[in-house]
């Protein structure tokens, strides 16, 4: 039994912002490298169906590129730079990690990207987080399970499964219902929050996660002429401008609710 995760590095801004010199992207000194939130439960979800069977692998795959430093000064890509994600699926447990080195970013990139790794690994299940928190377009597992010819599920919240043939699966609906699916195996999953609470690595398996060594592979698809290709550009990055502020209402409740509507009216005028 092997279950291959994909995961994803996500950039994670701080208190404080600052933009490239072209004012098309956020200065790398101003953001952290993390695991995707919804990766991580993916990661634990698989995990856990690995000790509930006592059998299997895990494998977590990523894709990623080493860039060269950036004109002007900043930050460098270093070796272990894009594999802070694989270094975190490692020190949970997963089995071996893959990275995928391609400058993918849309979703429908990295699900081409990422198709032949996943392929090569014959997985019994595959499992997505069902968006980045970078984003937030909720694509590529829905790509990926195109590519793979396998049937997909969504926004997943719990899994029964006995590591062959058909998977039980809860899937999150709008308004708090749950769609009871079976789906035949192999399948690929996308993976909701909520689902699991990812465990905390140990340091030892945190310092044990640095020295393993982490696979890397082609896209496999250079002959693709939309390798490389981003379906979407972007223009410009700023700051929204700041209001004018909030306007603080005073008096009872009878008083305020008679500003208000004043205040409405004005608006509407």
């Amino acid at each position: 039994m092997k279950v291959v995760v994909c995961v994803k590095q996500v950039r994670v801004l701080g208190d404080e912002v600052g933009f490239t010199a072209d004012g098309r992207d956020v200065d790398p000194d101003y953001l952290d490298q993390a695991l995707n939130e919804w990766d991580a439960c993916a990661t634990e979800e698989a995990l856990r169906i690995r000790e509930r069977l006592g059998r299997g692998e895990v494998v977590a795959a990523m894709c990623a590129a080493l860039r060269p430093a950036r004109a002007g000064g900043g930050v460098t890509a270093g070796a272990s730079a894009p594999e802070v994600a694989l270094r975190r699926c490692l020190a949970m447990g997963v089995d071996r990690a893959v990275r995928v080195d391609s400058d993918a970013l849309d979703p429908i990139s990295l699900a081409r990207a990422l198709v032949d790794a996943v392929r090569r690994e014959s997985p019994d299940l595959v499992l997505c987080g069902v968006q980045s928190s970078d984003s937030v377009q909720g694509s590529t597992g829905t790509a990926l399970a195109e590519l793979l010819g396998l049937p997909r599920v969504a926004v997943v919240t719990r899994i029964e499964w006995g590591g062959s043939g058909p998977a039980t699966v809860h899937r999150e609906l709008e308004g708090g219902l749950i769609d009871i699916v079976e789906v035949d195996t192999p399948a690929l999953l996308t993976v909701q929050t909520g689902i699991n609470q990812p465990r905390y690595a140990t340091l030892r398996a945190i310092k044990q996660a640095e020295q393993k060594e982490i696979a890397v592979v082609a896209t496999g698809n250079g002959s693709d002429p939309t390798h490389g290709v981003c379906a979407y550009r972007v223009r410009r990055m700023f700051v929204p401008p700041k209001g004018e502020g909030a306007q603080m209402l005073q008096g009872g409740p009878a008083e305020i609710a008679r500003q208000i509507v004043d205040i409405v009216r004005e608006r509407l005028t």
